[in-house]
C-alpha cells in the first residue's frame, strides 16, 4: 500500500462548508479531482458504514460509478440491523458495487475466551485486514484504495497521537495509490457534505462507534448470548432516547454489559443473571465528556424494556462516571 507524509495543511482561505452551496460546490471541485486521478481505473473501499467511509463511497459512486468496489466486513459486533443499512443504502438504493463479508464466526473464533481488552481489539483489527487483504486478492486491476481520512486525522497523526491510514498494514503484495478526497475537512464538514450527497440523516450523524465495536461493550471474554443482549438492550436505549427527544441533546450513548452477573428474581425463581450498564456523555473533542441528568421517566422506561425483552438480564444501572477519571468506553 502507498504510504504518503502528513504534510497536508488545509488553507487558511479554505471556507468552512456550513450550507448547502458550498458542499455541492466541493462535491462538484472533488468529483473531477477524483476522475482526473483515477481515469479508468478500479478504486477499492472498505465500508464500515461510519459517517466518513459512507460519505467517501457515495462521493466515488458520484465520480467513477461502477469503478468502485466497496467491501464491508460484517465482524459480527455490529449495532442492531447496521450492516443491514449499509447493504440497504449502497447497494440497493444507490447501486454500489457492494462485496458484503459476514465473518462473524470468524472473529468470535478468534476471540473465544480472549478477556484482555487490547488483545481484544489487536485481534479484531489484525482479522479484519486479513479478511479485506483476501477481498482485494480477488479483484483484478485494482490501482486505488480509497481512504475517509479527514483533517483532524491527520493533525493527530503530526501529533504523534495515531496513524491516519484507515486501512493500515496491508499486505506488501498490495500496492494501491490513495484515494483521499476528504482531507482537508473536519467531521461537521464531511456530515453537510454527506445530506448533500444524498445520504440518510441516521448514517451521516451516525455516533462514534468504536473500531471493535460491541466487543469493547461486551466486557472480559465475549459470548455469544451476552454480545446478544448488549446488541439488544443498545437498540432499545436507542429507540426510546429518540422517542424522548433527547438523540440531538445527547453526543454519545450506548449500553455495556460487564462480564459478572448478580442475583434477582424472575418469574418467583431466582436468577444469577447479568447486569447491563446505561452510558451516555456529553463532549465536544472526546478528550473530556461530562454525564447529562437523563428524565428519570425516560431510565425507568428502558429499564422496564430491557428487564423484560432481553434475556439474561435482571440489573440495569446508570453510569455517572465523567471523563476524566474514566474513559467514554469501558474498554
Amino acid at each position: 500500500m502507498a504510504n504518503k507524509k502528513n504534510d497536508v495543511v488545509r488553507p487558511e482561505d479554505m471556507p468552512r462548508i456550513t450550507t448547502m452551496e458550498l458542499a455541492k460546490k466541493f462535491i462538484d471541485e472533488q468529483v473531477e479531482k477524483i476522475r482526473n486521478q483515477v481515469g479508468d481505473k478500479k478504486v477499492l473501499l472498505a465500508l464500515s458504514g461510519g459517517v466518513d467511509s459512507s460519505v467517501l463511497a457515495a462521493l466515488l459512486i458520484k465520480a467513477v460509478g461502477k469503478q468502485l468496489y466497496c467491501v464491508h466486513v460484517n465482524h459480527g459486533l455490529m449495532r442492531k440491523n447496521e450492516s443491514e443499512g449499509v447493504v440497504e443504502v449502497f447497494q440497493k438504493e444507490l447501486d454500489a458495487n457492494l462485496i458484503y463479508i459476514d465473518a462473524t464466526d470468524r472473529f468470535l473464533g478468534k476471540l473465544k475466551n480472549v478477556a484482555g481488552p487490547e488483545e481484544k481489539r489487536s485481534i479484531i483489527g489484525k482479522e479484519f485486514i486479513e479478511v479485506f487483504a483476501e477481498e482485494a486478492r480477488k479483484l483484478k486491476g485494482v490501482k486505488y484504495l480509497a481512504q475517509g481520512t479527514i483533517y483532524p486525522d491527520i493533525i493527530e497523526s503530526k501529533k504523534g497521537h495515531k496513524a491516519h491510514h484507515n486501512v493500515g498494514g496491508l499486505p506488501k503484495d498490495l500496492k494501491f495509490k490513495l484515494v483521499e478526497p476528504l482531507e482537508l475537512l473536519y467531521k461537521d464538514e464531511v456530515r453537510v457534505v454527506g445530506i448533500a450527497l444524498g445520504l440518510p440523516e441516521s448514517m451521516v450523524y451516525r455516533q462514534p462507534f468504536p473500531g471493535p465495536g460491541l466487543g469493547v461493550r461486551c466486557t472480559g471474554a465475549i459470548t455469544r448470548d451476552r454480545l446478544e443482549a448488549v446488541r439488544e438492550s443498545d437498540a432499545i436505549l436507542r429507540e426510546e432516547v429518540e422517542k424522548a427527544g433527547y438523540t440531538d441533546k445527547i453526543w454519545q450513548f450506548f449500553t455495556v454489559i460487564p462480564n459478572m452477573c448478580s442475583v434477582g428474581v424472575k418469574n418467583d425463581h431466582r436468577v444469577y443473571d447479568w447486569c447491563v450498564i446505561i452510558r451516555a456523555v456529553n463532549s465536544v473533542d472526546a478528550m473530556t465528556a461530562t454525564v447529562p441528568e437523563l428524565p428519570w421517566e425516560l431510565l425507568k422506561t428502558v429499564t422496564d424494556r430491557i428487564l423484560k425483552e432481553v434475556d439474561g438480564v435482571c440489573r440495569v444501572a446508570y453510569d455517572l462516571s465523567p471523563k476524566p477519571i474514566s474513559t467514554i468506553e469501558w474498554e
